[in-house]
């Protein structure tokens, strides 16, 4: 029997809280303060496999599917994209795409940022400067936030802009695709798509924000719905023999990073 993801209804106090106090304080103000703020401050090195390491300490609170620390999920959507041979670029992408939640190593209670308020790390994004649709995870948290109370759809973009012209609700998403950006690699770009706009489910799974697609975007989109099969799909109680899976996608690593310590 198929298992049901994603079912908000009946979820934890702390989850629906994680989405109000979000909702509540993304906006075009605030996503302007944090992105300054972290293209400015000093970068740390970090190797990924501590980077990975490090998410054994952390359970997005965001998640209705799973209790497990985050880097067991990573594994678990990895092996699910290798046993339906993806190509090795898209199982790096599965081992990676949730690093950006590292940030609570820096971060503070004050920006979301931190392990004990994580409303600026996890959760599903929206795009910030127009009206946010009410296909949203709790849409009656929508009236909390500034530019939804100020904006019509379009808000203060035009049609066909491109979501790359839009600015997204800041969170581990943005976070890992800077990251990469400002690292030597050789991931294809949309590699780096999949990262940045996983949890865009507005767009990806309601099929909102079509006024805002470009070509590319058109195009994109069947590569970030795959991804989000062994993402969304591969979540279990089950743990993995990491030791046994780190000599394969060392490999990965190195075959795709000109180093395996980053800047974060």
């Amino acid at each position: 029997m198929l298992k049901n993801y994603r079912l908000f209804n009946n979820t934890h106090r702390k989850i629906k809280e994680n989405y109000k106090i979000a909702r509540e304080n993304q906006n075009v103000k605030f996503y302007k303060e944090i992105i300054n703020q972290y293209e400015n401050r000093t970068k740390i090195k970090i190797d990924i496999w501590d980077a990975i390491d490090k998410l054994s300490n952390f359970i997005d609170v965001s998640d209705p599917d799973i209790n497990l620390p985050n880097s067991m999920h990573l594994f678990q959507s990895a092996e699910a994209a290798r046993k339906d041979n993806q190509p090795d670029w898209m199982q790096l992408v599965c081992l990676i795409h949730d690093l950006g939640k590292i940030m609570y190593l820096f971060g503070t209670d004050e920006t979301g940022t931190s392990i004990k308020k994580q409303w600026a790390i996890v959760g599903d994004t929206f795009i910030l400067g127009c009206r946010i649709p009410d296909t949203i995870i709790y849409p009656e948290h929508n009236k909390l936030n500034l530019d939804h109370n100020k904006y019509n759809n379009l808000g203060i973009y035009y049609k066909g802009c491109g979501l790359d012209s839009c600015m997204v609700s800041w969170g581990h998403d943005e976070f890992m695709y800077q990251t990469l950006c400002n690292n030597q690699n050789s991931l294809p770009n949309i590699a780096l798509y999949i990262i940045r706009y996983h949890s865009l489910y507005l767009w990806h799974d309601k099929n909102e924000y079509s006024y805002f697609e470009n070509k590319y975007d058109k195009e994109a989109k069947k590569f970030v719905k795959s991804f989000n099969k062994y993402d969304l799909y591969s979540k279990n109680d089950e743990t993995l023999n990491v030791k046994e899976l780190k000599e394969y996608y060392n490999d990965l690593i190195d075959k795709y990073f000109e180093s395996r310590i980053l800047f974060w």
